[in-house]
């Protein structure tokens, strides 16, 4: 009774009023550093709060689709046992995410590059490698760090995949579930536009790579599915090189649900990274 009462309330939520960081200027190009760098911020750049409607997408969850909106939601069972057991998720997740990357997209190959888990409680203590839900409207990668991805992790085959379709894509999913707190809102990659993308240098110890970030546009229409479940994953489009109109970048962000229960469990999440190829003839 229980399960079907939570059911019926996440049925019965249509919109959610957030507030969302946005970037509030383009210039000076914005730093964020992936390491704690001694006396210098983590960022520059001026962040402003915006409110913005979250809506409920799982009453929508049927039209979605990478190349319409640039994000989907999918069941998915998983193997994994402990999802903080770096080794495992390498040995076990990593190749179910290639299998399911595949039969979604009809890539060719799917190259499964890195992961993430979050858990803030975790994070606070440094402890399982974990980090804080990522509170900022983002995207992973640009026109100009997607490719060097490809050149950096494929340096004798770059030249050649560089030639055909390829996209970057994140998968996420919940480590323990329900998700409580601070989920991931996706912004419809067609309400996203040209003027609204700032690029951000990425600064890491050993190099610096590049994401985008976004002006506020009223227009922007963001999307979340509560209370996910460990058997479902976000399937997130941080690059496609096909430029024919389909979805290209997914902004995307964590917020702090108002729905959020007082006793709400830390979010624990884990998102893993991959390069899609498709063969020439299907792209």
């Amino acid at each position: 009774m229980e399960a079907r009462i939570q059911e019926l309330t996440d049925a019965e939520i249509k919109i959610v009023n957030a507030r969302l960081n946005y970037l509030a200027e383009a210039t000076p190009k914005p730093i964020n550093y992936a390491y704690d760098p001694l006396c210098v911020p983590p960022r520059s750049g001026k962040y402003l709060e915006q409110n913005v409607a979250v809506r409920n997408g799982r009453k929508e969850r049927s039209k979605f689709s990478l190349d319409t909106n640039g994000f989907l939601l999918t069941e998915h069972e998983t193997a994994v046992k402990d999802f903080y057991d770096s080794d495992e998720v390498k040995s076990v997740y990593y190749p179910e995410v290639e299998r399911l990357l595949k039969r979604l997209t009809g890539a060719e190959r799917v190259v499964v590059f890195d992961h993430i888990v979050r858990n803030p409680v975790f994070a606070e203590r440094g402890e399982k490698g974990a980090r804080a839900p990522a509170k900022l409207v983002h995207n992973d990668y640009t026109f100009k760090s997607a490719p060097r991805r490809v050149r950096d992790l494929l340096p004798e085959e770059a030249d050649r995949l560089l030639k055909n379709r390829f996209a970057e894509i994140n998968v996420w999913r919940a480590i323990r579930g329900p998700i409580e707190s601070s989920p991931l809102a996706l912004c419809d990659a067609r309400s996203l536009g040209a003027e609204e993308i700032v690029p951000i240098d990425l600064v890491y110890r050993d190099r610096v790579g590049e994401i985008y970030g976004f002006l506020y546009n009223p227009q922007h229409r963001w999307y979340y599915f509560p209370r996910m479940e460990r058997n479902e994953a976000i399937l997130l489009k941080c690059y496609d090189s096909k430029d024919d109109g389909r979805a290209r970048f997914t902004a995307h962000t964590s917020f702090d649900d108002p729905n959020s229960p007082p006793n709400a469990a830390p979010r624990e999440s884990i998102e893993v990274r991959a390069l899609v190829f498709w063969a020439p003839e299907t792209a």
